[in-house]
């Protein structure tokens, strides 16, 4: 990513449950990651959030990612006594070995007052509040004076490192992020433009615990200082082809049945807090297959605006 500041996941907090239809309260976790995590330029890699489940999904609300993650299902022991009766055998949760996925870039139109960031991707890992790794690829728009958009990696806690291809508003893409062992292999293709990159990494500790597809709020650290950044304003984000696979081989889409999906929803809320708003960015419900979903961006009252108002 080509800003003057490195751009990271930054922390996922608890801001407010946006599921009308949520009709169970399932778990509540929270984790901060290390400061060296932070410190190190990459996104970090915590998600602190209220899960409720619905329609077959959990939700979860978070500060910078909009989309949706897939995590193992629990690890289950059989209720059914065999015969002879014998000593119940945990199953071994499910880790993944890689996730893909397309998206057309969105048109991100910049404000002047202030400058704005967007970027969308996928990815292994970083969802879990203890995980300390991502591995990620994925488009960006900046807003400062005008508009620039590119592509770029990211094997976290390592710094994002920005892919040198054009990309335009409209451009097509589909990209990947696959593990083997301690090899990570990513790529992005612009089926636009025709243009392919892959490269393969060593990573010594790859997080396997989670997959996803993400429009994100990033956050720009400078040295140990992390400030999360405004979300910019993009035209309607449809991910299609989501896929992921498994250390046993199993590949499906979101909805698969081997695996948790989670819808997350966005409100960027580390702007100026006297700001007089603020964006959201919310996903629709999966496609019939699962394999779809849209992301739209939404101009909300901030906090501190409806404080202000119920004052006066």
């Amino acid at each position: 990513m080509t800003t003057t500041q490195y751009l990271n996941q930054g922390r996922a907090r608890l801001i407010r449950m946006l599921a009308a239809l949520a009709v169970l309260i399932c778990a509540s976790f929270g984790a901060t990651a290390t400061q060296s995590a932070a410190a190190a330029g990459g996104r970090t890699v915590t998600n602190n959030a209220i899960e409720l489940e619905s329609l077959g999904h959990a939700i979860a609300s978070s500060s910078n990612w909009a989309g949706y993650a897939v995590t193992p299902l629990d690890a289950t022991t059989s209720t059914i006594p065999p015969t002879p009766p014998a000593p119940p055998v945990p199953t071994t949760p499910t880790s993944f070995t890689s996730v893909s996925g397309s998206w057309v870039q969105p048109k991100v139109s910049c404000t002047k007052s202030k400058a704005t960031y967007a970027a969308f991707w996928v990815g292994l890992g970083g969802f879990s509040p203890t995980s300390q790794a991502l591995e990620q690829i994925g488009t960006q728009a900046t807003c400062t004076t005008e508009v620039k958009y590119s592509m770029w990696y990211e094997l976290v806690p390592a710094a994002s490192v920005p892919i040198r291809f054009k990309v335009f508003p409209g451009n097509a893409f589909t990209a990947s992020v696959k593990v083997d062992g301690t090899q990570v292999t990513l790529e992005i293709r612009n089926l636009t433009r025709r243009t392919n990159f892959t490269k393969t990494l060593f990573m010594a500790e790859p997080d396997l615990s989670s997959a996803e597809w993400i429009a994100e709020a990033p956050t720009g650290c400078s040295g140990s200082r992390c400030v999360q950044l405004p979300l910019a304003k993009f035209s309607k984000l449809t991910f299609t082809k989501a896929s992921a696979t498994t250390s046993d081989g199993h590949t499906g889409t979101i909805s698969d049945v081997s695996w948790s999906p989670t819808v997350i929803s966005l409100e960027n809320s580390a702007s100026d807090p006297f700001a007089t708003d603020t964006s959201v960015a919310l996903p629709s419900p999966l496609s019939t297959n699962g394999a779809s979903f849209e992301v739209v961006w939404q101009q909300a009252i901030s906090t501190a605006a409806r404080s202000r108002a119920s004052r006066n």
